[in-house]
């Protein structure tokens, strides 16, 4: 009789998702489930503690391990769960070790890790993310910011990047073994190459990746810094058709004060004319965004700001987070916004960028669309990240044209061609 098989549940970022495939080899022929946690907000976390109760619920048997930012931050209070049987950190979760010792908690001290992705040098790289219709590679790891609001460079520690060929060899792996798609990840992706001999920018790596495998067929970046976005990387953003017309900007609010408070380093004109020139040069570029409701000391005026940059930005894909404060950070010590007005101010937002989403979707009726079709078969999504569906199924993995017939509020429809 076989085991059953491991099971690993991915919250959070794309990063995450990339390490999870990492976590599924090293696991493999164990009774085991993975929580691989997200500590983004407070929401994040109970989200993280549900997974947990609902893994144990289904899998009684099964060893329970969490790991992940929520697990690296908070170990104890992991390990202090009667549905969890161990605790891993993020700087151990990609080691083989972590996974054969018995200890109850495995979790350095994160701010002293210099390095990252030892998975792209291993025969565990070998994942090849089967389950998905596009791979994602972990170029990058860890924050040297400290934005105001944010916990998450004390689940990641500081940045450090992976060297090029690594990162070039991973993802030609990933495409003679059949994928067309391929998503550069990290927590803060443009900050890529500060610590790596010679100091390489993400411009640089992406023309060697376009370069060196020329097999590769379609290139995303992940959430990307929009004031570290140098000449190179705007001109292979906006010239090169393997890169995908689809950038996701961490903007976070529209209002120069709260920018200041938040310590962000761009200001709102700045958000504004880079993606003006992102379109001149591009027109089809979709623009997506992080933008957060509610953050301490934020008044009627200044969400005004941010409201209005759904437009003045022409962000399509819009991530709307309500502020939540998290402990040891310093927003936590700043004024707060009552709960009720940051909820309606969150829901403003959504609404919003709904309607932006859905006036931007209706406008490419009639299109032709390049689609990577996912399972079961019957939706994909287009090189502008638009979620398409089909009306008859294509195979899963593969390109397709598609003919965009309409589009609903959330997505296109359309007919392979």
């Amino acid at each position: 009789m076989h085991a059953p098989a491991p099971e690993v549940i991915s919250l959070g970022c794309r990063l995450n998702i990339a390490e999870s495939e990492t976590i599924r080899a090293l696991i493999a022929g164990r009774d085991t489930v993975v929580v691989n946690s997200c500590a983004v907000t407070n929401a994040a976390v109970k989200a993280t503690r549900s997974a947990i109760r609902r893994a144990r619920r289904d899998r009684p048997g099964a060893e329970l391990v969490v790991t992940g930012c929520a697990a690296q931050i908070d170990p104890q209070g992991f390990a202090a769960m009667p549905e969890v049987d161990r605790v891993i950190g993020n700087g151990e979760k990609l080691s083989a070790a972590a996974w054969t010792s018995r200890d109850a908690v495995v979790v350095g001290d994160i701010m002293q890790l210099r390095e990252t992705a030892p998975h792209l040098a291993a025969s565990v790289g070998a994942a090849s993310f089967g389950g998905h219709a596009r791979a994602f590679v972990e170029v990058q790891n860890g924050c040297d910011h400290r934005c105001t609001f944010c916990a998450i460079p004390f689940g990641r520690g500081p940045s450090r990047s992976v060297p090029a060929g690594a990162v070039v060899e991973r993802i030609a792996g990933l495409v003679e073994a059949g994928h067309h798609e391929v998503v550069l990840t990290g927590v803060d992706l443009t900050s890529y190459g500060h610590d790596l001999p010679g100091a390489p920018t993400l411009g640089l790596l992406v023309e060697r990746i376009l370069r060196h495998v020329p097999a590769l067929q379609r290139l995303r970046l992940s959430s990307l810094d929009s004031i570290e976005i140098d000449d190179r990387l705007f001109a292979i953003v906006t010239g090169d058709a393997r890169v995908m017309p689809h950038l996701h900007l961490s903007f976070q609010a529209g209002n120069d004060l709260i920018l200041k408070r938040m310590k962000r380093r761009h200001s709102r004109a700045q958000a504004v004319d880079v993606v003006r020139r992102l379109k001149a040069a591009r027109p089809d570029i979709a623009i997506g965004a992080d933008l957060i409701a509610g953050f301490p000391t934020e008044d009627a005026a200044m969400f005004a700001d941010t409201l209005a940059l759904i437009d003045d930005a022409d962000i399509v894909h819009a991530h709307i987070f309500p502020y939540s404060p998290r402990a040891g950070t310093p927003a936590a010590r700043m004024p707060q916004v009552d709960a009720g007005t940051i909820r309606a101010r969150a829901e403003a937002l959504r609404a919003a960028a709904a309607r932006r989403k859905a006036a931007w979707l209706a406008d490419q009726t009639g299109t032709m669309q390049a689609v990577l079709v996912e399972r079961p078969g019957v939706r994909g999504h287009a090189g502008n990240f638009a979620d398409v569906l089909l009306d008859t199924a294509g195979e899963p993995g593969t390109l397709s044209m598609v003919r965009i017939t309409g589009a609903t509020e959330t997505q296109l429809l359309g007919t392979i061609a």
